[in-house]
């Protein structure tokens, strides 16, 4: 796993990756964290996320997505459903994000997009909760031989 500090969007943007991808929950709520500047910068991929059931559980560990032009070049933004919800419910323990989904749905990027550069956030490891020690390495054994960066805020 390669990682850079930046702005994942406006790397993307600016043609440094072939595909995006965040998590998302299951409700189409895309109203905090990287979910919110996504939405903003690429309603496609809100529009692609709001085409998917509401609220239903089988989404977890799959995809929806959007492809968008940004200049020159095609930009494909995946909605990766890893987390059932976006609020904790003060019922269920332990983090919102689903680790065998985030797990799912790499592997079925590796599977699709073999060649394509792939950027991502720390997906799972803000609001959801997750702890990246344990999502770093699901995310860089599902993508093993793909070119994938994470891409880091500045400090």
């Amino acid at each position: 796993m390669q990682t850079i500090t930046g702005d994942l969007i406006a790397l993307a943007q600016a043609g440094r990756f072939d595909m995006i991808v965040h998590g998302c929950n299951c409700f189409h709520a895309m109203g905090a964290g990287i979910a919110r500047s996504i939405a903003a910068s690429f309603p496609a991929a809100l529009a692609a996320d709001q085409a998917t059931a509401y609220g239903s559980r089988d989404k977890l560990g799959t995809l929806s997505q959007a492809e968008v032009r940004c200049g020159n070049h095609r930009l494909v933004i995946v909605n990766a459903y890893t987390q059932f919800d976006w609020k904790f419910d003060g019922k269920s323990p332990g983090p919102l994000v689903d680790y065998s989904a985030v797990e799912r749905c790499f592997q079925t990027i590796a599977a699709r997009y073999r060649d394509a550069r792939i950027g991502y956030p720390k997906i799972g490891a803000g609001l959801a909760g997750g702890d990246w020690a344990v999502l770093a390495p699901i995310i860089d054994r599902a993508l093993d031989g793909s070119d994938h960066t994470l891409v880091v805020l500045p400090k």
